[in-house]
């Protein structure tokens, strides 16, 4: 019989080497099974018995220093391994279901820092981005869905801002999905006090020209962030909302006054990652050509700022006005990536379902 930890080995290598982001532990009508996200597709694995796959989720609630014990609420944990020849973090989440304990594991490669040039799918929108890195200080606010690469996109602007700018950059970060000697980084503990606004106050002592904030998810943390933009610092930041004007409706509904975020709101973003058509498959990747290094997503952006910021924000202070802004939204830049042929049409369905149903 195979001990518990190889057949953990064996199942976190495999994920590694056929570059999944995720992979899920859950109960199905024949039993236990594991699936692999890749490439935004859900990928059947093997089933596993009962037995098999509670020790499975109790060894690698183990590894993340997670409470074995307890099986009734939500746990949260996280561990680096080196498996494939590869540094690799683990950001795991468990929830109680009906049957067994659903397990989901992110992976997080810990891969040299992207050049900004890499990541977006039209050059364009880099030069804007870099533009409004060199504020000296405000806010910028990057949106989108889990695994829409909006970290990625802010290690990616720190390392610029660390080696053409010269700034002295503090990240507060939950976990810390990058280890960079770049950056002076600290690891949100929320058991030993350390939240996102406690450890922004103290950050805000420590003379930093960017901060960077992993997520504003409440009242208290939104408003000490839009302060610490106030007083002439920089914050780079995330929000989980669907578009750009989504990111600004809820800093209102956290108590954030207009005026506040008029003065502090230099641009907002919002991200998705669009899987590039493979030419030489012509349709669906064999398992062959998925196993290669070639640049498989890239990222498009949603931007907002200056004369069209200004106007969103000017008609969200004046409830009379039902105006519309113009500006090149998500959809726009997905349309404009399935015209120019760099991805299929059924990216666009499936990234712009919500704004072809209205």
């Amino acid at each position: 019989m195979i001990s518990i930890e190889k057949t953990a080995e064996k199942i976190l290598t495999r994920a590694i080497v056929e570059s999944a982001s995720d992979i899920h532990i859950f109960f199905r009508g024949e039993g236990p099974h594991i699936q692999f996200r890749i490439d935004n597709r859900l990928v059947p694995q093997e089933t596993l018995s009962f037995f098999e796959a509670e020790r499975l989720i109790a060894h690698l609630k183990f590894l993340a220093s997670m409470d074995i014990g307890e099986k009734r609420r939500p746990q949260s944990g996280a561990i680096t391994i080196n498996l494939a020849n590869q540094v690799v973090g683990l950001r795991l989440s468990t929830l109680p279901t009906a049957h067994l304990e659903s397990l989901v594991i992110r992976l997080i490669p810990q891969q040299n820092i992207l050049p900004l040039e890499q990541l977006s799918l039209f050059p364009n929108t880099v030069q804007k981005l870099i533009a409004l890195l060199k504020h000296s200080h405000g806010m910028l606010i990057f949106t989108g869905p889990t695994g829409s690469g909006k970290t990625t996109t802010l290690y990616s602007l720190l390392h610029h801002a660390h080696q053409m700018i010269n700034r002295n950059i503090i990240t507060l970060e939950d976990p810390i999905e990058n280890v960079s000697e770049k950056v002076l980084q600290v690891q949100i503990n929320e058991k030993a006090g350390i939240t996102y606004s406690v450890g922004l106050k103290a950050v805000l002592r420590h003379d930093p020209d960017v901060i960077m904030v992993g997520e504003v998810r409440d009242a208290e943390t939104a408003k000490i962030a839009v302060r610490a933009a106030l007083t002439g610092h920089l914050i780079l930041t995330t929000m989980h909302t669907r578009d750009a004007e989504g990111a600004i409706s809820r800093l209102l509904e956290f108590g954030v006054s207009l005026l506040e975020v008029e003065q502090t709101l230099i641009g907002v973003t919002a991200q998705r990652l669009v899987e590039l058509r493979c030419l030489p498959c012509k349709g669906d990747c064999a398992l062959a050509c998925k196993m290669t290094a070639r640049n498989k997503r890239a990222s498009v952006y949603e931007l907002l700022y200056g004369k069209s910021l200004a106007e969103v924000l000017r008609i969200m202070g004046d409830e009379k006005r039902k105006a519309t802004v113009s500006y090149r939204q998500l959809k726009d830049e997905i349309g404009k990536a399935v015209a120019m042929g760099y991805v299929e049409s059924q990216e666009y369905d499936r990234l712009v379902y919500h704004e072809t149903k209205k």
